[in-house]
């Protein structure tokens, strides 16, 4: 199972983990470039969306991750914690499951 966190302060600004290692948008840049700068959340912009894309193309596969990233932007993403939040792959699996009824409870 993999882990996903984030942590977000005024010096480093936006940092993400995968299994406690830095996760690159690289993959992520090469499908859609939203953001050139690096992943955000907590807001309905590029930078969630760079992030969805990465989340979901670590777990299904490109057409499944390109066809609802930005509805796992919306759900998921937008509403994480700004300062820091941490889920693992059973999230990402529950909205997969069925998307259009997927609530997001506390992170």
């Amino acid at each position: 199972m993999k882990t996903y966190s984030g942590k977000f302060d005024n010096e480093s600004w936006y940092q993400v983990w995968l299994n406690g290692e830095m996760f690159s948008p690289s993959r992520s840049l090469k499908i859609r470039n939203h953001s050139p700068d690096g992943y955000a959340w907590s807001y309905f912009g590029s930078g969630p969306a760079q992030l969805a894309l990465a989340i979901l193309l670590e777990e299904t596969d490109e057409e499944t991750a390109q066809d609802l990233y930005q509805e796992f932007k919306s759900k998921v993403i937008a509403n994480l914690e700004k300062v820091e939040w941490s889920f693992d792959s059973s999230l990402v699996q529950k909205f997969l499951e069925d998307p259009a009824k997927f609530v997001l409870a506390t992170v």
